[in-house]
């Protein structure tokens, strides 16, 4: 039918239904451009939620800091590894891994495991040291876990708190009180452990880190870094172990 058959028929149609038609037409316009809208919505969400994979905190409540500023920031300022970190791996290796985390965290505890994988797969090649970020906000006992960390350190070492940290990142998460009875279990003075957790003598080492995982621009759990000489790449969240390995690969070349 041209164009004119076309203008004739809604011309010579009673207003009325001319009316109908025009408002059917339009509600049927905006339909197909909601749905197109909607459409293009529902895969950035999929493609951010695959990209971050974290734990996200309402930072201007847990630390003061407005985390919700998207890009990484251009300088990454991270303090280096010293003997004042838990660090697993060969001291001597070239490539290290700075892990920024929350021991509440479920993609946290998805992280903890791709970690592990990897000290095995790169022995000798990589080393990761932990660094607390707890969120109270999300995960109200998460701070004292991470002095509880700090205590099982200070009464065992450093493969002590490796292992206690392997108690902590599980499905089911243990509660504060139940955390004496598994450091008992792994061969500790639980009585030391409660009394070095009561003091408090850790909260600014807990804090001060959850301060440099910000600066060094962590908007979430897990965040981590990887180093190797001047090089610093961010991994904001639990990223497959294949694209980690892809990183790795790339700068041990």
């Amino acid at each position: 039918m041209d164009e004119n058959k076309k203008n004739g028929m809604v011309d010579n149609m009673p207003s009325r239904s001319a009316f109908k038609l025009g408002i059917f037409m339009g509600i049927a316009v905006m339909f197909i451009i909601g749905f197109f809208v909607l459409l293009a919505g529902k895969f950035d969400i999929k493609g951010l939620v695959s990209k971050n994979n974290n734990d996200n905190a309402n930072a201007v409540n847990n630390l003061g800091t407005d985390t919700n500023k998207g890009n990484q920031p251009a300088v990454i300022n991270i303090n280096p590894i010293t003997k004042d970190d838990w660090v697993k791996g060969d001291s001597k290796a070239k490539v290290s891994l700075i892990e920024f985390s929350d021991t509440d965290c479920p993609y946290c505890t998805k992280f903890h495991e791709t970690v592990n994988q990897l000290l095995k797969d790169y022995d000798g090649k990589i080393k990761v040291a932990y660094r607390h970020f707890p969120l109270p906000s999300l995960h109200p006992e998460a701070p004292k876990k991470a002095e509880a960390i700090e205590c099982v350190g200070e009464l065992g070492g450093n493969d002590k708190v490796w292992a206690f940290m392997d108690k902590l990142f599980v499905a089911t998460k243990p509660t504060l009180a139940q955390l004496p009875n598994i450091v008992k279990n792994l061969g500790l003075d639980s009585a030391k452990f409660t009394e070095c957790l009561n003091s408090g003598k850790y909260t600014a080492k807990v804090n001060e880190q959850s301060q440099q995982a910000q600066a060094a621009g962590a908007q979430g759990t897990p965040y981590s870094v990887v180093l190797m000489g001047d090089q610093k790449v961010p991994i904001n969240g639990a990223y497959p172990i294949a694209e980690i390995k892809t990183i790795l690969d790339g700068l041990l070349k």
